[in-house]
């Protein structure tokens, strides 16, 4: 990174035996007009991301840099339909996002693998990829119409970003059909959120057996719970937040479904019944985790980073880069109903937990108390009754809690976190006295050891985990950081 302003100098263009140019995050500004480049053919590398260029086209564009395989212009000032077809044959690499574009001529590059479009202007239906992509981003654009089946041919795809657009119709049938048979497939996360889409979760996603992320959030999809999702070995993160999702979650046939998930957001949907004790007993890579012996990273690829946003304190927060160690459950308005599970206590390395606004009755399980590493706590607008248990003052690492709008009563329990939350907290429980709140308890409402009861299941496994979640929302993005191997942009 330098300080370079101004247009790029002109003797660069003079430079035939160059076969790499990175001028990224400079200051460079001006109209770059591609004619320039006619000179430049055994060019592989250009790099000139982070800069503030324009991009005029000449008429034979499409003869220009004959040779390139990497192109990185995003992070620019190019506007308008791009017609500049360089290296049809051998161009690899594109990367064209946050600039102005609003469409496309083509896009024509057989060899192609990562090509990332998002952020920009995009107008219309979805352009299909090539068949030979890896990664295809092109989430937060304007595009509309139905998600073509076409894009099913890339054999090869890995990640598959259409977030934050407009697409509608129903989800494509062959979405867990990438490759060429139905033995498995390479695709590891699959992004939909903020369309307009409907229909049933195809069921081809069982295909998918390298699948970690999943989001189908903010749709409008109407089924269901996915229950045989639970068979996917490497799913961490399962976002179904904000659509018509309906009805029990029913007990699934498989012995121990979703034990990778770590990531898990069913909120704003219309779940009904009790909580999915079956499910929330199975979630072993939310339990034990050793993070002394864990080796910490961020959730992606050499070429990107997925990251997240989260609602806390009712305020959007973005995580750009998710830890393998961040876990969240957000099960927050449905219809759930009965108590809240004791297994619960079991999942020790919860880091944010939200059941507000259902249906739920009975006391704050005990076994909370063995939730060390919980940060977020909300079971607000529920009719929860009872005391608070006095043990939930050993979570030390309790940044929030919302208890308010239920049936408690009692003494408020005092020490560590607790002397930290407000009055909000504890909102609408008339039974409730004591710090915070101005109501002084009696002789009757003085603090008593809660009773012990003995946990059912043992807690067990290992593994790693991501996130918090207070509030209603989650959202997988993703956060591009490319790291190209072929001849490097260097972290």
């Amino acid at each position: 990174m330098n300080e370079l302003h101004g247009s790029i100098p002109t003797s660069i263009f003079e430079l035939v035996n160059l076969s790499s140019l990175k001028l990224f995050s400079n200051n460079l500004s001006g109209v770059l007009e591609t004619s320039k480049f006619e000179k430049l053919i055994n060019l592989t590398y250009l790099d000139l991301s982070n800069n503030m260029l324009l991009l005029t086209m000449s008429v034979h564009s499409n003869s220009m840099l004959p040779n390139i395989q990497i192109l990185d212009l995003s992070h620019n000032n190019i506007s308008g339909i791009l017609l500049w077809n360089v290296g049809k044959d051998t161009l690899r690499y594109l990367n064209l996002s946050y600039n102005l574009i609003s469409g496309f001529e083509m896009l024509p590059w057989p060899s192609m693998e990562i090509l990332d479009l998002h952020s920009n202007l995009l107008q219309g239906p979805l352009p299909t990829p090539p068949n030979s992509n890896i990664f295809f981003s092109i989430s937060h654009n304007k595009l509309s119409g139905e998600i073509t089946p076409l894009i099913c041919k890339a054999s090869s795809m890995s990640v598959l970003d259409l977030s934050s657009n407009n697409f509608g119709g129903m989800l494509p049938h062959c979405l867990g059909n990438f490759g060429k048979d139905l033995s498995g497939n390479s695709i590891r996360t699959l992004d939909l959120n903020g369309n307009q889409l409907e229909g049933q979760v195809p069921r081809s996603l069982i295909n998918c057996r390298e699948l970690e992320v999943l989001d189908l959030g903010n749709d409008k999809i109407n089924d269901t719970f996915p229950h045989w999702l639970g068979a996917l070995p490497k799913l961490h993160v399962l976002v179904l937040h904000s659509n018509h999702f309906h009805g029990h979650i029913e007990v699934s046939k498989i012995k121990s479904p979703f034990m990778s998930l770590r990531i898990i957001d069913l909120a704003h949907n219309d779940f009904e019944g009790d909580l999915p004790e079956m499910y929330l007993r199975s979630l072993k890579a939310i339990m034990n985790i050793d993070e002394g012996n864990v080796t910490r990273r961020y959730m992606g690829d050499t070429y990107y980073e997925d990251s997240t946003v989260v609602t806390i304190k009712g305020l959007e927060m973005e995580f750009v880069k998710i830890l393998n160690t961040f876990t969240t459950i957000d099960l927050s308005n449905n219809k759930f109903q009965g108590e809240i599970p004791e297994c619960i206590g079991n999942l020790n390395s919860l880091r944010g937990l939200n059941l507000s606004n259902n249906y739920l009755i009975g006391d704050i399980p005990l076994s909370f108390k063995n939730l060390k590493m919980l940060e977020s706590l909300d079971l607000s607008s529920n009719n929860l009754s009872g005391r608070i248990p006095q043990e939930l003052t050993s979570l030390s690492f309790l940044e929030v809690l919302n208890i308010s709008q239920n049936h408690l009563t009692g003494f408020i329990p005092q020490g560590n976190q607790f002397q930290t939350f407000g009055n909000d907290s504890y909102y609408k429980n008339s039974g409730l006295c004591g710090f915070p709140l101005s109501k002084r308890c009696t002789t009757d409402e003085v603090l008593e050891p809660s009773q012990e009861i003995e946990p059912e299941f043992e807690i067990g496994i290992d593994w790693k985990i991501t996130l918090m979640g207070y509030g209603c929302g989650l959202v997988i993005g993703f956060s591009l950081s490319y790291l190209i191997s072929l001849s490097g942009k260097l972290e």
